[in-house]
């Protein structure tokens, strides 16, 4: 049994959903991983990370109109609001989700479903770039 460690980087042009399954999954190829666990981490706390649909784009949508209605920007109710009226609301979206996701790697590959994909959900309305821990553990 052995573990290792990786740091992905990815570039977001604002709010939304930014598909990063083909870089986790090449990491997975390169180090020759058989099975084991994949834990991600975002490091930062106005962006999350989710297992989701990937065919219909939809889907994405309609999360991002179900979480700005929830969590609209420029809410009064906030007083966080340092770096735009975006701010404390991106906050509390990463709060309602997640920012990390464990999944299993058996014979070298994810073991995701036919219509997932994984996913870094930006919730600030400005280019950020962000950085995801990988950490495998497993032969």
């Amino acid at each position: 049994m052995h573990q290792a460690f990786n740091t992905l980087t990815l570039a977001t042009r604002g709010r939304g959903f930014y598909d990063f399954t083909c870089e986790v999954a090449a990491w997975i190829r390169k180090s020759n991983f058989r099975n084991g666990l994949l834990t991600l981490q975002v490091r930062h706390t106005s962006a999350s990370l989710l297992i989701q649909e990937n065919a219909d784009p939809e889907v994405r949508r309609d999360l991002e109109r179900f979480f700005a209605r929830l969590v609209p920007d420029g809410d009064p109710l906030f007083r966080h609001t340092i770096e735009g009226d975006d701010d404390m609301p991106a906050h509390v979206r990463t709060a309602l989700t997640a920012v990390t996701v464990s999944l299993p790697v058996s014979d070298g590959r994810l073991t995701l479903g036919t219509w997932q994909g994984i996913y870094l959900w930006e919730h600030r309305t400005v280019p950020h770039t962000r950085e995801i821990a990988a950490h495998f553990i497993g032969e």
